[in-house]
């Protein structure tokens, strides 16, 4: 087969991320790849006139998002080294372009999260001094002095907003013995009178965010009934008012309230779709947006509350920015999709299908097929593994299928046990048990493709980034006769070794994964079993491993380990696996060019091995 898409243009097409409109309403702000790497840029929502604000200050990849300053002067974002994540604090004066570095602890991650109404503080979440916590930047104050810790919890805890007269703030944090509980806090602005004001039952996930402008109200959720649920938390009373239908498999996430307090913005979440939603506050009553079937993206109110302003994107079509009128619901492209030297008409749809796995479950995916299918000849086939593995894969753009596709491979994206989007019994059915049910559902899902009459079943090859490559390594190992190719992508292959360094290094991280995986001591023998190092001599496929050398989610050293362990059991590069670091990056490709190298060398890999 000939491809049509070029990999270069493909992976040159621009991204816009971070849509963040001003307090004003009058601008949106967001991250755009348009020079080959991030930058920051404004759009004035009244004379459409687009402004590039940063020129190289920007992160390089997009790990944090930004808050605009109380009087919009000022852009506060956050920005690391090469994807080493140490995130560093900066303000950017919109007027002068100058981007100003905030007091920074060398090892710490700073996430600015709002501005306070009287523009002198950032409500920021840090690791500064261990474990995530709520901290203030003073603005008015230079070096340590600026920065003030209004909580030192032991688990992790993050901080929402503050109410609009600044006097509190709603954060989300864990003091149940139960590692996988969270509950919603209300705090002072001073860090005083930390109050639990919600909590549905005793191990879901609840929590508060946004307040409402009329400073009693704030957005709630929680899992408590099997689906994710949105509602409005009356603070003082403690009542909730539940928004989401009950009893429906549907899932819904808060977004933000009208600047009149009338409408929250929720997105709901059903069958890998995203959809707006506006409920009225007084009534709880749903309107739903006038939106050909799609993903929307970010949603947040503009222009005074009149329009939204979101992303959107379908399968076959890539992002653009949307501006809905509410009164007329009539929708204006700010940003259309940009496709460069792609033809989008070389685009295929993904189909979603259910395929089955074990106990009699299904398991729901999404599968691409390539354009043209000769007639009694069969093809290579690859199952791609998300991250997460609390994540899902959404019935969008997906720039990997498509030019993988586009290259005579079918692709299955499953949305495995483990995976969110489909419920709290889904979502969980892999806790203690990486490597377990959900790989079982890999196996399924290869299983699936070989049922296919135009896929060859002995040309299968599994992939995927972070927890997709700790299941593209098991995969390899435990069903060591399955899959002809592997290829993880900053992935996972000593358990133990991952908790002692995100612990060190990313302490939020060590303590989601003790929630997924339990204690390291107590569950030592399955921590073991379910690292791929243990079983690296079973490795039949070959293997093609790509790591970032900066990468602190997953360290270099999972792929050193493995490597070094394929080694000793007798393995030789190049005959029996393949592997590259990439010395510019952490967690995934940053840019363009990281991109464009990492599709090239995964095209030319399964074009040899497959």
């Amino acid at each position: 087969m000939s491809p049509r898409i070029s990999l270069e243009a493909l992976a040159a097409l621009p991204t816009v991320a971070a849509l963040n409109v001003s307090h004003s309403g009058d601008q949106v702000a967001f991250y755009a790849d348009w020079t080959g790497r991030f930058e920051l840029y404004t759009l004035d929502l009244n004379t459409r006139e687009r402004r590039q604000v940063t020129d190289g200050q920007a992160p390089k990849a997009i790990r944090a998002g930004f808050v605009w300053a109380a009087d919009d002067s000022r852009i506060f974002f956050s920005r690391d080294h090469n994807g080493d994540e140490r995130q560093a604090l900066f303000g950017l004066n919109l007027e002068s372009g100058e981007a100003e570095a905030l007091e920074h602890e060398a090892q710490s991650m700073d996430y600015a999260v709002d501005a306070h109404p009287d523009g002198g503080r950032l409500l920021v979440n840090s690791t500064r001094g261990g474990q995530m916590n709520v901290h203030v930047y003073d603005l008015g104050k230079e070096g340590e002095v600026a920065w003030t810790a209004l909580t030192r919890l032991p688990n992790s805890t993050q901080a929402a907003a503050w109410s609009p007269d600044g006097t509190r703030l709603t954060l989300t944090t864990n003091e149940s013995a139960d590692l996988r509980n969270t509950d919603g806090y209300v705090l002072n602005a001073d860090g005083s009178g930390l109050r639990r004001v919600l909590c549905v039952r005793e191990g879901s996930q609840d929590s508060v965010g946004e307040w409402h402008p009329d400073g009693k109200r704030v957005t709630a959720s929680s899992d408590a009934d099997g689906n994710r649920r949105v509602g409005l938390l009356t603070v003082e009373t403690g009542e909730v008012q539940w928004l989401t239908p009950q009893g429906e498999r549907i899932e819904e996430s808060p977004g933000s309230f009208s600047p009149d307090g009338r409408w929250l913005s929720v997105i709901r979440n059903v069958d890998s779709t995203l959809t707006p939603v506006l409920y009225d506050t007084a009534t709880g009553e749903a309107r739903e947006l006038k939106l050909p079937p799609g993903l929307a993206v970010g949603t947040e109110f503009a222009r005074g509350g009149h329009h939204l302003l979101f992303s959107y994107v379908t399968a076959t079509t890539r992002p653009q920015v949307l501006l809905y009128n509410l009164a007329d619901d009539t929708t204006e492209v700010l940003l259309d999709a940009d496709y460069g030297d792609v033809d989008p008409a070389d685009f295929v749809p993904g189909e979603y299908v259910r395929y089955p796995t074990t106990d009699g479950l299904q398991v729901p995916a999404i599968l691409y097929k390539p354009r043209e299918l000769e007639e009694g000849k069969t093809y290579p086939a690859l199952i791609h593994a998300h991250g997460g593995p609390t994540a899902q894969f959404f019935r969008g753009f997906d720039a990997q299928a498509q030019f993988l596709a586009d290259r005579g491979y079918l692709v299955l994206c499953p949305n495995v046990r483990g995976s969110s989007g489909y419920g709290v019994t889904w979502r969980d059915a892999n806790l203690l048990d990486w490597g377990g049910r959900d790989l079982a559902d890999i196996t399924a899902g290869a299983e699936y493709l070989k049922s296919l009459p135009e896929v060859d079943g002995a040309r299968l090859g599994i992939f995927g980034g972070s927890y997709g490559g700790y299941m593209s390594y098991m995969a390899v190992v435990k069903q060591p006769d399955l899959f002809k190719v592997g290829v993880p992508i900053v992935g996972i292959t000593d358990l133990h070794q991952l908790y002692e360094d995100n612990s060190r290094v990313m302490p939020q991280l060590g303590y989601y994964f003790r929630t997924m995986m339990g204690d390291p001591v107590e569950n030592a023998a399955l921590w073991r079993d379910r690292s791929a190092i243990t079983h690296a001599a079973d490795l039949k496929a070959h293997l093609f491993m790509m790591h970032g050398a900066n990468d602190p989610r997953c360290p270099v050293n999972q792929a050193r380990g493995f490597r070094d362990a394929l080694l000793a059991n007798g393995r030789e590069e190049g005959r029996d696996f393949e592997y590259v670091e990439f010395g510019d990056e952490g967690h995934g490709a940053g840019d363009i060019a990281g991109k464009a190298r990492s599709y090239r060398l995964m095209a030319d890999y399964l074009e040899r091995r497959l």
